[in-house]
């Protein structure tokens, strides 16, 4: 069961995955999660129909009923399963995946995540054991499920401020935030790629990638934006370039998110960063009243993390953010409400978006680098101790592989949970720290290739 990962169930389709575990995740997912009713929702791409189709059919044969909101964001989901109290949900989508995958996530009441731990894993194995899926007596039914659209889209203009004085550009990656952004963001912005299609023709929906985000550059340019937004497929994430076509990284975007919550608002308590957050957006925001905690990576792991702490908000390196406001999840239309609110203000006091960054990056940071390897734990544990013996560390931890810091310099290094790939990523006081620690690490990484 290759599609079963950590946070979600995904591959290509009919590779990895099939119409025929579609419909047992359908069937198993009632008695998982001890639901009568299940919500559902799906994204554009071409194989989503099929999915939807067998994977509803094993919901109303284990004899539950499916409420079927249609196309949806992933966060819209979210949003639904908390608002009318499901049990269980699945929204069907490959997320930022090109258009050859497809996928499911799960949650379940309150909108919490089901992962590989938390459900999944029990999923995929009552699948490879090959038990029965014997159609209840009485099946369930399928209801149509229109009024969420209206009621998320209330939801979120509840946040929306005056933008007038900003000038927007906006890639909506051909995905699913296409259903809301003019309704929210009006006529405006100077859109691109707006239109809806699984495809995905112009680029793929991953603006981690930066060859996905160049025409947002280019077109922030053109406009002379103020602000360049862009979705990725599922509209659980949004990524942010400032007016000068400069890309920012996600995780300093949770620092500018405190000028609401922390300043505007006055809420204090934790915020939530992954462990591959920038040590600049703690520095940046502990005036303001907020507590960091850095926990692992993912959904799965972020949203649970949050509602424990009853945080304010969070973010992830990968450009998720979650709101206690929002069910402890992510959606990436609030936040980009959120973060054009504290933008439209800053500008308004004749503070640019790339000063008010330059305000908050402290230190020169590598990216996280990619190392294809099997022997990951080998490498980890030998990059960690070389470092740990060569210097003093202040900090370490040690979930999600490693992070280490020293007084000048900090690292993390961790493994793919669905690919080969070893991953580092580190922050300096100055590029040739920086340079001369990246250089180091290959030379380690090296021997266990």
């Amino acid at each position: 069961m290759g599609a079963f990962h950590a946070y979600d169930i995904r591959g290509i389709y009919n590779v990895d995955f099939d119409k025929d575990v579609a419909y047992k995740v359908g069937y198993f997912l009632p008695e998982l999660l001890s639901a009568d009713k299940v919500l559902v929702g799906r994204d554009a791409r071409v194989s989503s129909p099929e999915i939807h189709e067998y994977l509803l059919k094993g919901i109303t044969d284990a004899g539950a009923d499916v409420y079927d909101a249609g196309l949806c964001t992933t966060p819209m989901v979210y949003f639904g399963t908390a608002f009318y109290g499901f049990k269980a949900s699945v929204q069907i989508t490959a997320s930022h995946n090109p258009a050859q995958y497809n996928g499911m996530k799960v949650s379940r009441e309150n909108a919490l995540p089901v992962g590989l731990d938390t459900g999944l894993g029990q999923i995929r194995d009552w699948i490879d054991e090959g038990r029965q899926c014997t159609p209840a007596a009485v099946r369930g039914q399928v209801h149509q499920m229109p009024q969420i659209r209206k009621d998320y889209l209330d939801f979120l203009l509840k946040y929306k401020e005056d933008w007038s004085g900003l000038k927007i550009a906006m890639d909506v990656s051909n995905g699913m935030a296409s259903l809301f952004v003019r309704d929210i963001f009006g006529d405006q912005p100077a859109y691109i790629y707006d239109d809806m299609d699984g495809r995905f023709p112009n680029h793929e929906p991953n603006p981690l990638v930066q060859e996905n985000v160049e025409d947002l550059k280019k077109l922030v340019a053109q406009v002379k934006a103020d602000i360049g937004v862009i979705f990725d497929g599922d509209a659980d994430r949004v990524m942010f370039v400032d007016e000068n076509s400069r890309f920012i990284s996600p995780d300093l975007m949770i620092a500018v998110l405190g000028h609401y919550f922390l300043e505007e608002r006055g809420e204090k308590g934790y915020i939530h960063q992954d462990i591959r957050s920038s040590k600049a957006v703690g520095e940046y925001l502990a005036p303001m009243g907020g507590v960091m905690n850095t926990w692992r990576v993912g959904r799965a792991y972020a949203a649970l993390k949050l509602r424990e702490l009853d945080g304010v908000f969070g973010g992830e390196l990968a450009g998720h953010y979650y709101f206690r406001d929002f069910f402890y999840s992510d959606s990436g239309l609030l936040a980009a409400i959120l973060i054009l609110n504290v933008v439209a203000k800053m500008k308004a006091r004749g503070i640019s978006l790339s000063q008010l960054i330059c305000r908050i990056e402290k230190y020169q940071n590598s990216g996280e680098i990619n190392f294809k390897l099997d022997r990951k734990k080998e490498a980890m544990d030998a990059v960690r101790d070389y470092f740990m013996a060569q210097e003093k560390a202040t900090a370490y931890m040690d979930f999600d592989g490693y992070r280490v810091e020293f007084p000048d310099w900090w690292f993390n290094i961790r493994p793919s949970n669905t690919e080969p790939y070893l991953r580092f990523l580190c922050e300096a006081t100055s590029k040739q720290l920086l340079d001369e620690k990246v250089a180091k690490v290959r030379e380690i990484i090296e021997q266990y290739k």
